[in-house]
């Protein structure tokens, strides 16, 4: 799953896609102290038992393997190598399936939530290809060496550490059988602890969030998680423009939420084929194609589809697979 400059609520993507080999880098030396450390403030803060949290922060494996992994940004590669990891016929054959099996559901979800069928299953297909591969690392694990082996972002990795144990607390979770990315997100739709308990919703009525098995629950989660993040029903998310020059960098430097004027481009002399109103707000998207550079338009749907994970190559892959997925469908 992607890691960029800032870090997603919701980690994702390459990192359950690529092999990553175990090294036998030792872990730090103050690792067990840090650990023991966690759990007395956990039972300060949080009530729980320390007795029964040391037992179960005692079994932690430190994971070299997790700290190279988030080492290596995965959304490093131009967008003409990283479209064709996602955005297959394969992907999106399977997108239709999981579309046909799950139709009354994702109905459902479009009118509680507005958000199109395609597009939440474009999301699962991208983050687990439809939960075929929902990653390998205990969450207990990666969290942990995360929290407390990798300083650049251990406040935000003990956070997460800390969310875990109330998560599984709360759902009455089996912690040593959670698994997930090395980043820690779990399920088909790759939730971190701190979105699964901020945004997974119970859709089914069973009185379980479950994110690792409940389709009704997993479709029902991402639609929340866009409506909660913005998401406009009907609206467009995305399209090429054209026309751009070195003079208008400074539109593709003013970054990726949506603070450009439609008017503002046309009036810079850049163009489209189907303008939205002039006053809507858009970011101006540069992507590198095989061909050149490709332009465009960063609308509020898909600002909001970067909300999942912080990257337009992502938010363009969801959305290209959208239309395939869409494409495939009404021709089936």
């Amino acid at each position: 799953m992607k890691l960029s400059k800032v870090l997603s609520p919701l980690l994702t993507t390459l990192a359950l896609l690529l092999p990553i080999a175990e090294t036998n880098a030792a872990k730090p030396a103050d690792f067990d102290r840090k650990l023991q450390q966690f759990a007395q403030e956990m039972s300060n803060k949080h009530g729980f038992a320390l007795t029964e949290l040391n037992k179960l922060l005692a079994d932690v494996t430190y994971k070299q393997s997790i700290i190279d992994a988030i080492s290596r940004p995965a959304e490093g590669k131009a967008w003409h190598e990283y479209r064709p990891i996602f955005v297959t016929d394969k992907r999106a054959r399977a997108g239709v399936k999981f579309w046909q099996e799950n139709q009354e559901l994702l109905k459902q979800a479009e009118k509680k939530y507005g958000v199109p069928p395609e597009i939440i299953t474009a999301i699962i297909g991208v983050e687990t290809l439809y939960g075929s591969y929902t990653g390998k690392y205990q969450v207990l694990d990666a969290l942990s060496t995360l929290a407390f082996a990798y300083p650049k972002r251990s406040k935000f990795f003990r956070k997460q550490l800390e969310e875990f144990l109330l998560l599984i607390k709360e759902e009455k979770l089996p912690p040593k059988k959670m698994l997930g990315s090395y980043a820690g997100a779990m399920g088909m739709p790759q939730f971190i602890p701190s979105s699964y308990r901020a945004y997974a919703v119970d859709f089914d009525k069973d009185g379980k969030r479950d994110l690792l098995g409940n389709k009704a629950d997993v479709i029902g989660s991402v639609a929340a998680y866009f409506s909660r993040h913005g998401w406009q029903q009907g609206e467009p998310i995305t399209q090429k423009a054209w026309g751009i020059t070195a003079d208008h960098n400074d539109f593709v430097k003013a970054g990726m939420k949506p603070s450009l004027t439609i008017q503002q481009l046309q009036q810079a002399g850049i163009k489209m084929s189907q303008p939205p109103a002039p006053d809507s707000l858009t970011s101006l998207i540069r992507l590198r194609g095989k061909q050149g550079n490709e332009y465009w338009l960063g609308l509020n749907n898909f600002y909001v589809i970067t909300r999942y994970n912080h990257s337009n190559l992502y938010a363009m892959a969801v959305y290209q697979l959208s239309r395939e997925i869409l494409k495939q469908k009404e021709h089936s």
